[in-house]
């Protein structure tokens, strides 16, 4: 998610390790470190790429991490790289992952860059023995991300990607209604996440970007997470605003979707779609604390259940069933869950060997899956066969 945000104040300590036990979804990682014995944890030294926009909200949640030690920073940018160094007390800078890699020692990369770069990236990364941490997408295609995690396995490596939208106490909540039958028979779904589109960077417009690795990628994670993978995929995109004004470069021409509706139908035999796109104004933009609207919706023969907020930032769950027809908000404790501390739940496994994660590379690799379907099924006008599938359900 790639996003202008400013920087919010990190999170400390105590709180890290509070954030990490969220209503038995799996966070219990870091929880189990005794306060006096922090000091003398085994820390895993982290790199980071990419300094731009996300990296203020990434950096803040890394040096709070007990089990982190930042010990580099690199930016094609190399005065972003340098201001990062110095807030966060970083001892090495870079200009280039090539440089980064050959340079100080570290265990684990912190992928941050443009989504257009992440698969070179992490396949160098991989080849180099470090464990990865990829903002979405770990790669361009299921083919290459499925390359790029068996030759991390081969080595003894480890790869993540966001989002770790499933880790959340309201999808913990979600699914755990379902499973417990509450909505009857589940018949479908919808989910939408928009905004008038970032005016910072052109890579969003240009191949390899889009509003759907960008955008969709969090509803189609969070409703293949409830209603399992999907089966088929089925979608219409196109481009709704032809020329972007982006800040330094001027005028550009937007060549990927900036406006998807895309069908999915899942294993479990229920249907949902998902609306994201670049066009969609919100009088308050697009921050999570301020969307009230339900954002993902579910529906069954015998009950309803939507979640309020965005699902990387959500809010609470209301639910309303045939028994209880009226609405009854449940799940509104976000539990220390932020959408940008997958890096340091991983880091933290690496360390304590405390798992296992609810976030999965099949799962983020299966969405990728779904976002070039999506893609195939604009170009061919037909529903597109999926391949790939993940350990479901998320939340047993």
């Amino acid at each position: 998610m790639q996003k202008e945000f400013s920087v919010s104040s990190s999170v400390g300590r105590r709180e890290f390790l509070g954030s990490a036990v969220g209503a038995g979804v799996g966070l219990a990682l870091a929880a189990q470190v005794a306060p006096a014995a922090v000091a003398t944890v085994k820390k895993v030294r982290v790199g980071v790429i990419g300094c731009g926009s996300v990296s203020h909200r990434y950096l803040p949640d890394l040096a709070a991490c007990p089990h982190v030690e930042l010990v580099s920073a690199c930016d094609r940018i190399r005065e972003r790289a340098i201001d990062q160094a110095k807030h966060h007390g970083i001892g090495a800078v870079y200009g280039s992952v090539a440089e980064q890699l050959a340079g100080e020692p570290f265990d684990f990369l912190v992928n941050l860059t443009d989504m257009q770069e992440h698969e070179g990236i992490n396949r160098a990364a991989v080849a180099a023995g470090k464990h990865v941490w990829s903002e979405n997408p770990i790669a361009n295609t299921l083919q290459a991300g499925q390359e790029i995690v068996a030759s991390a396995a081969a080595k003894g490596l480890r790869v993540w990607g966001a989002p770790i939208v499933v880790a959340s106490p309201q999808f913990h909540f979600m699914a755990k209604t379902l499973a417990a039958g509450s909505l009857g028979r589940v018949a479908s779904a919808q989910a939408f996440y928009g905004h008038t589109g970032p005016d910072w960077s052109a890579f969003f417009y240009q191949p390899g970007g889009g509003s759907m690795p960008d955008l969709g990628v969090y509803n189609l994670t969070t409703l293949t997470g409830l209603l399992g993978p999907a089966k088929s995929v089925t979608a219409m995109l196109n481009v709704v605003t032809p020329t972007r004004e982006i800040y330094g470069k001027g005028k550009i021409d937007v060549t990927e979707e900036d406006n998807a509706m895309v069908l999915m139908e899942h294993t479990t035999g229920a249907i949902s779609n998902v609306q994201c796109g670049f066009n969609f104004f919100n009088p308050h933009g697009h921050e999570g604390a301020k969307e009230t609207r339900h954002t993902v919706t579910i529906y069954g023969s015998q009950g309803v259940m939507g979640l309020v907020g965005y699902d990387w930032e959500p809010l609470g769950v209301d639910l309303a069933t045939a028994e209880r027809p009226e609405w009854v908000r449940s799940a509104e404790d976000a539990k220390g869950y932020l959408w940008q501390q997958g890096a340091s739940l991983a880091a933290t496994l690496l360390a304590t060997g405390q798992g296992p994660l609810l976030f999965t590379p099949e799962h983020a690799l299966h969405v990728v899956e779904v976002i070039t379907a999506a893609r195939e099924s604009q170009k061919t006008g037909r529903r597109v066969a999926m391949r790939s599938t993940f350990k479901w359900p998320v939340v047993s």
